[in-house]
């Protein structure tokens, strides 16, 4: 993708898909229409963007055929991802042949949950991604359709809201909005009558390319890869004019000139906000008057207690984005940058390596239309914790300031004041703990993501040890930060399936007081032997040597081996919450 976020044709990603492609993610694709062109312009598109993956097509109309053979070619390629698209058109079919129409929706999504129950019962480790229906008006009744129960627009839109409502009680289902891809570009854009008749491909190839671009989207998402920052300019990026210039009457928010678009931009940034995304600002301003409209501007949206971390200074920005990165503790490639200024776009870009800058239009008007486009802040997961978030790293920067003014390192982990509860995972936890395994990338032994109802059911199993962790200090509770899953292999060997961290409290000594309670936990169970593994992706590099540093035996090849009975605790200042 270029710096504009624009995407290259359809003839240019087929001509890629083309390209031998060794490992990478398994996707496989299916529908009810043709999808070849569908899944060449994934394959070509994984190419162009340096995402491997082998794709398998399957054959026209073959979806019930796919999913309901265990022996299906389907399930021999064992994707760990499906994408089924059902096209609008066959819908408008089976709607004309249908004698219930008042149920109509209800029974194609009877359908629909079929397929997914049985492609999760044989692959429960999968994730499905169901496209919804496009918007397609009949006009046998007119704009009275929307009155009528029995019409098909009334049914179709019903089916898309059922569809939502479906995905919802399945954790391991992803939608794909062609939907709202189609109302974005127009329908004349989206769809072409003769390929479709001709061909029976539902999307024109020249939208092929956003599609393709769509599913990724989530497809990283699903993986725990997503952007977790914006950081933020101020002048002429938040508000209009240059506020040590203009001062605090001058600057253009609210009514005052083009001021109204970057009302919407902030009130964009706020609702990111409140799902979770950090906020930072960067700006070149002195620290106070850069404040100001935060403080004091009455038409201001965001407001200083929005923002993680404030950084306004005359350093460069390269180097303020690294000190945000380091106070944060979070990897660069989950950081977005937003400037109206060329020049520091492009310096930012040369100086920080894993960031993605966007090209922003000259046109503030378009900052937000330009900025949902390209979707930068998808997610795969949302609990109600999200939204605590920005208090938990204002916290984080108050725990930084301590560190500079202690006298030695253990004299800050001593002042912390640090405690920390132990306990099995429970129901109330379940949405928090699969949310940390769906995001957590560099403290992550194995990288194993969960949907909520296989936390449930490793919380069910006899055979499984349950842990999840959290950690308070004297600045406040990071909440819930790690999880520990052991499978017992026999009576007295317990394997450490999954042991991950939030990055936030690394170096305070959790690592040390895990290892110790677990070790303590499998003791206490009746397993002599602990056994663990460390497999390496492109993130965790950070943990391959956790375990032996924690008092485990390395017995090469990443496999890891500790007598629960010569175990010697590690230390730590963190004490046990009663």
């Amino acid at each position: 993708m270029d710096r504009s976020g624009a995407l290259p044709g359809f003839a240019k990603l087929n001509q890629l898909a083309r390209t031998p492609v060794e490992g990478g993610v398994r996707l496989a694709v299916a529908g009810d229409c043709a999808t070849q062109h569908i899944a060449a312009a994934l394959r070509g598109y994984g190419v162009y963007t340096d995402f491997p993956m082998q794709v398998f097509d399957a054959d026209y109309d073959q979806v019930r055929a796919q999913l309901t053979d265990p022996d299906s070619e389907l399930y021999g390629f064992d994707p760990a991802f499906l994408l089924l698209v059902f096209s609008v058109e066959r819908l408008w079919a089976d709607y004309c042949a249908c004698e219930q129409r008042e149920q109509f929706a209800e029974q194609k999504l009877a359908e629909i949950e079929l397929y997914w129950n049985a492609f999760h019962d044989r692959l429960p480790g999968a994730k499905l991604l169901q496209c919804n229906y496009p918007e397609l008006d009949d006009r046998v009744f007119g704009n009275f359709a929307l009155k009528v129960r029995s019409s098909f627009l009334y049914q179709l839109r019903l089916l898309n809201l059922r569809l939502c409502d479906l995905a919802m009680a399945h954790p391991g289902v992803f939608l794909i909005d062609l939907c709202a891809l189609q109302s974005r570009v127009g329908r004349d854009q989206f769809f072409n009558s003769k390929i479709y008749y001709v061909g029976k491909l539902p999307i024109h190839t020249n939208c092929l390319p956003l599609v393709a671009k769509e599913v990724l989207d989530v497809i990283h998402a699903v993986r725990g890869e997503i952007k977790k920052v914006a950081v933020l300019d101020l002048d002429n990026t938040l508000w209009g004019g240059v506020i040590g210039d203009d001062g605090l009457a001058g600057i253009q928010i609210g009514e005052l000139g083009l001021g109204h678009a970057f009302t919407e931009f902030q009130a964009w940034l706020k609702e990111l906000k409140k799902r979770g995304v950090l906020l930072a600002v960067c700006s070149k301003n002195t620290e106070s008057t850069a404040r100001e409209p935060f403080e004091k501007h009455p038409e201001m949206v965001l407001r200083m207690e929005d923002f993680s971390i404030f950084v306004a200074n005359w350093e460069d920005k390269a180097g303020n984005i690294r000190m945000i990165r380091d106070t944060l503790n979070l990897g660069m490639d989950s950081f977005v940058f937003i400037d109206d200024n060329p020049f520091e776009r492009e310096l930012v870009r040369s100086l920080v390596p894993g960031i993605t800058v966007p090209e922003l239009p000259d046109d503030p008007a378009e900052y937000v239309k330009y900025l949902r486009e390209q979707n930068l802040f998808e997610t795969a997961s949302y609990s109600e914790a999200d939204a605590s978030r920005t208090a938990q790293y204002q916290q984080e920067v108050g725990r930084v300031q301590a560190q500079r003014q202690a006298g030695s390192f253990d004299d800050y982990l001593q002042s912390l004041d640090m405690t920390a509860q132990a306990k099995p995972f429970d129901s109330f936890h379940y949405p928090r703990i699969a949310q940390l395994t769906q995001r957590s990338n560099q403290f992550n032994l194995r990288t194993v993501r969960y949907t909520e109802d296989e936390i449930r059911a490793a919380a069910e199993d006899p055979d499984a040890l349950t842990l999840y962790f959290t950690l308070k200090d004297k600045f406040g509770d990071y909440g819930l930060i790690s999880v520990v899953i052991g499978r017992k292999q026999d009576d007295r060997t317990l394997f450490v399936d999954t042991w991950l961290m939030s990055c936030r409290v690394l170096k305070r000594g959790m690592e040390e007081f895990i290892i110790n309670t677990l070790v303590k936990t499998a003791a206490e169970q009746g397993f002599t032997t602990i056994r663990a593994e460390y497999l390496p992706t492109a993130k965790n590099a950070m943990v391959k040597d956790i375990y032996e540093t924690l008092g485990f035996t390395a017995l090469g090849d990443g496999q890891f081996v500790c007598d629960t009975r010569s175990f010697r605790e590690n230390k730590t200042r963190i004490k046990m919450e009663d």
